[in-house]
């Protein structure tokens, strides 16, 4: 059995992400339960960073900290040279502007009630980029035919429920990447897609990262999808990132017990 011990990410000189020393506890029942306890990486300009770990692990709470919808208790966020624990919220929505999400589920992230030029076109609103509806609808156009919802015409005055899971991902992702973001933080946006649409889903996402030099961090339970997508991946487990590294090699010649459990179960699936 290998001693479980906290793994700290290589420095990159290109970071445009640090996190270091990320500690988060929630009060549950009258007692605390750490999440997250000391939680060190980096993510790189133009890189997509992998996260792995099982449910429960921290991975979401991780993202939801880096997006600006939760606050850490303790630990440091440097983003493009600014450190976002120590601002104020307003401060830190401005500061870190260029930071989207996409989120698990694109039936519940989605409001059924806006049609999908509605959607699309709210962070623009949100940032005030776009000086009228007529800028924002052409920007929501180009947005819809990066992700390959083509022609965009045919998407843009309809409501979320009239799309499969996969256009409404694409949605998803279209609405995160519309201000142009320097980081994309992808909370297990595959997993309520089945396999064919999970390939075209990180298909559209490596093509925005190509041609518009987007980072991800990319959060996920598929420790067999990160092999082509994600240029290193970290292990999480119980709060810890445990294993970190290029993912083949991690994947490959996995150094710490729960990895080699993670690929156990996955090898074990494929044989069913």
């Amino acid at each position: 059995m290998v001693a479980k011990k906290t793994v700290k990410a290589p420095a990159n000189s290109t970071g445009i992400l640090e996190v270091r020393g990320l500690r988060k506890a929630y009060k549950t029942r009258g007692s605390l339960v750490t999440v997250l306890n000391g939680v060190d990486f980096t993510v790189g300009d133009n890189e997509t960073v992998g996260l792995v770990g099982s449910s429960g692990a921290g991975k979401s709470t991780i993202g939801r900290i880096i997006a600006g919808l939760e606050q850490a208790d303790s630990g440091s966020m440097d983003y493009l040279g600014q450190e976002l624990q120590a601002m104020k919220p307003n401060e830190r929505r401005l500061a870190a502007k260029s930071i989207q999400m996409i989120f698990q589920d694109p039936y519940e992230s989605l409001s059924p009630r806006m049609t999908i030029e509605q959607l699309v076109s709210e962070p623009l609103i949100i940032q005030k980029q776009g000086k009228d509806r007529s800028m924002r609808r052409q920007l929501v156009l180009e947005a819809l035919e990066e992700v390959s919802l083509t022609p965009p015409e045919r998407f843009i005055d309809r409501y979320p429920h009239e799309l499969s899971g996969g256009e409404r991902q694409r949605v998803g992702l279209a609405r995160a990447f519309i201000c142009r973001p320097r980081l994309i933080v992808a909370d297990e946006p595959t997993s309520m897609l089945d396999a064919s649409l999970r390939l075209e889903l990180l298909q559209a996402m490596a093509q925005l990262r190509e041609r518009h030099r987007i980072s991800y961090l990319f959060i996920t339970h598929d420790i067999a999808l990160t092999r082509n997508f994600c240029d290193r991946l970290l292990v999480l487990d119980k709060g810890e990132i445990v294993e970190a590294g290029n993912s083949g090699t991690v994947i490959d010649h996995p150094q710490h017990q729960f990895t080699r459990s993670l690929i156990q179960a996955l090898m074990d699936l494929n044989r069913i």
